[in-house]
């Protein structure tokens, strides 16, 4: 299990990447390269900073306020260890878990088949936003995602029904 990740930072609290107050960590590197990405700059697998687990839960910890923690992007999905790292001790505080990811659902239980530490990742986190980013979808009025294919899903009754079941947030 590794300690760190490879992100391209943090916001200590926000109100954009799922419900309540939110502490966001954004990893770096993504291999979908949707056009017209508000993240770009995180998509090189190089850039960024390494980051200890144990760092970004010091700073966790300074927010009673927090509701959650988000894992964004770049792609999560990519640094499976890390994130299960992170959620596992995220859990231990009592606060949820949102995860966004360019894969769907389905894309990421299959690639979970053969990958323990994602399949782990997504036995753990409560809610998903899934899908590549599509700019001929794009909608300024969606919560929480930026096109219309992506989808809100709540993982635990997801996990529960072996399907993914769409929640409004």
């Amino acid at each position: 299990m590794t300690d760190k990740l490879r992100i391209a930072g943090v916001v200590r609290e926000s109100i954009v990447d799922g419900p309540g107050i939110r502490f966001t960590v954004f990893c770096q590197g993504c291999p979908h390269n949707c056009e017209g990405c508000h993240n770009m700059e995180t998509h090189d697998f190089k850039g960024g900073y390494d980051c200890s687990i144990d760092k970004i839960i010091q700073e966790i910890d300074k927010d009673p306020l927090l509701q959650g923690v988000t894992f964004s992007g770049g792609e999560p999905a990519c640094q499976p260890e890390g994130f299960l790292a992170l959620a596992r001790k995220v859990k231990e505080r009592d606060l949820n878990i949102m995860m966004f990811s360019g894969y769907t659902f389905e894309e990421l239980m299959e690639k979970s088949k053969e990958d323990k530490a994602l399949s782990e990742l997504m036995d753990i986190i409560d809610y998903l936003v899934d899908g590549r980013f599509v700019l001929a979808e794009r909608d300024l009025t969606l919560h929480f995602r930026g096109s219309r294919n992506q989808r809100i899903l709540d993982m635990n009754q997801s996990r529960q029904q072996k399907q993914p079941i769409i929640v409004e947030l």
